[in-house]
C-alpha cells in the first residue's frame, strides 16, 4: 500500500501539469515577497502583506463585476448586439478591476506608513490590526455587494487574459510548463528584474536602502526619511496588490473568505530566505510554491487532508529556522569581526 502510494506521489510529481502548476502557485507568493522586500529594504518589517493581498482580491472580483454589468447594459445573450459588447465589456471590467484592486493595496500601504511613520505606532502590531481588519472586512464588504457570506459565485466578473506565446507553446514539454498561463503570471517574472532594478539602479532605490540601513546617516546627507518610507510603502502595497489580484482573477475567477489562506506569510518568509534580495528571494517564492503546488497535487490521493493542509506551513516553518540560523552565524561573525 505504501510503495503504491509513493509511486503515485512520483507520477504525479514528475509531470508537466505539476511543473505548469508551481509557476502559478508561485505567482501570488513572488508578488507578495516582493512587497515584503520593499519595505524590508527601507527598514520596515510588512507584516499586513496578507491583508493588503486579501482586500486587492475582493476589490479586483467586486469593481470589475460592477463594471463589465454597466459596460454590458440591458444587453442579453440572445441580443444580436450582445457578441460585439461582451468582448469589450470583459477587456474593460478587467481592467478596471485590476487597477482597482491594485491602488486599494497601494493606499493600505500608505495607511500602514501613516500610523507608523507619521503617528509612531508599533509597525508590527499595526499590520496585524490590518490583517484582522482585513479578514473580516472582506467578509462583510462581499455581503453588502453580493449578499454572500462565503464566495463571489453571484459576481459575473472577469479574468485576466490567457497567453499563448507563439513558437514555445509548440514545442514539447516546454511549452506544456511555460505557454497557456495568464498574464499575471508572465507579469510576476517581469517584476523580479524590474524590483532589482528599482533597489538596486535607480536613486529611489539608493535611497531606500539608505534609509533601511542608517536613516540618521541618510538624514543627514540630505535625505527626506520620511518621504523615501512612503515611497517604499507604496510600492510595497503595489507589488501586494499585483499579488492579490493575480489570486482572484488569475489564479481562479471569483473571490472567497480567506483565499490568501497565508500566502502573504509564506511571501514574508521567502522574503526573509532570501535575505532581501531580488534573486535569493525568488528563488525562496519558487521553493515554497512548489510545496504549496505539491499540496494541492496530493489532494488526489488517499493522503489525509490535515497532512496535506500543514505542508506549506511546515515548508515556511523550515524556511525561518533556517533563516533564524543564517541570521544568528551572521551577529556571530560580525561580533567575531569588531572584537579582532
Amino acid at each position: 500500500m505504501g510503495e503504491g502510494l509513493f509511486s503515485q506521489i512520483f507520477d504525479l510529481l514528475f509531470t508537466t501539469s505539476f511543473a505548469a502548476s508551481i509557476l502559478r502557485v508561485t505567482t501570488p507568493i513572488l508578488f507578495a515577497a516582493l512587497g515584503g522586500l520593499i519595505a524590508r529594504r527601507c527598514g520596515i518589517m510588512n507584516l499586513a502583506l496578507e491583508g493588503m493581498m486579501l482586500t486587492s482580491a475582493l476589490t479586483g472580483v467586486v469593481v470589475s463585476a460592477f463594471v463589465r454589468k454597466a459596460v454590458l447594459g440591458d444587453l442579453m445573450p440572445a441580443d444580436a448586439a450582445y457578441e460585439a459588447v461582451s468582448g469589450r465589456a470583459v477587456a474593460a471590467g478587467a481592467a478596471a478591476g485590476f487597477l482597482a484592486g491594485v491602488l486599494c493595496s497601494v493606499l493600505m500601504g500608505l495607511f500602514l506608513a501613516y500610523m507608523a511613520v507619521q503617528l509612531k505606532a508599533n509597525i508590527y502590531l499595526s499590520g496585524l490590526a490590518i490583517n484582522t481588519i482585513s479578514t473580516g472586512g472582506t467578509v462583510f464588504a462581499l455581503y453588502l455587494a453580493a449578499g454572500e457570506k462565503g464566495m463571489s459565485s453571484s459576481l459575473n466578473s472577469c479574468t485576466m487574459p490567457v497567453i499563448d506565446i507563439p513558437i514555445i507553446k509548440d514545442i514539447p514539454i516546454i511549452g506544456e510548463v511555460i505557454s497557456g498561463h495568464n498574464i499575471m503570471v508572465y507579469f510576476a517574472l517581469l517584476c523580479v528584474p524590474l524590483v532589482y532594478y528599482i533597489v538596486m539602479r535607480t536613486s529611489t532605490g539608493l535611497r531606500i536602502r539608505a534609509v533601511g540601513e542608517n536613516p540618521n546617516a541618510a538624514e543627514s546627507v540630505g535625505v527626506n526619511v520620511k518621504k523615501v518610507q512612503f515611497q517604499a510603502m507604496a510600492l510595497s502595497g503595489l507589488f501586494c496588490g499585483f499579488g492579490g489580484v493575480s489570486l482572484s482573477m488569475g489564479y481562479v475567477s471569483f473571490f472567497s473568505r480567506g483565499m490568501t489562506a497565508g500566502k502573504g506569510f509564506i511571501g514574508m518568509s521567502a522574503m526573509n530566505l532570501g535575505n532581501a534580495t531580488p534573486i535569493g528571494t525568488t528563488i525562496a517564492a519558487f521553493l515554497f510554491g512548489m510545496f504549496d503546488a505539491m499540496a494541492n497535487i496530493l489532494q488526489s490521493l488517499s493522503v489525509p487532508s490535515q497532512f496535506i493542509a500543514s505542508i506549506p506551513y511546515v515548508a515556511t516553518l523550515i524556511g525561518l529556522i533556517v533563516f533564524a540560523i543564517q541570521t544568528d552565524r551572521k551577529t556571530k561573525r560580525l561580533k567575531e569581526k569588531h572584537s579582532k
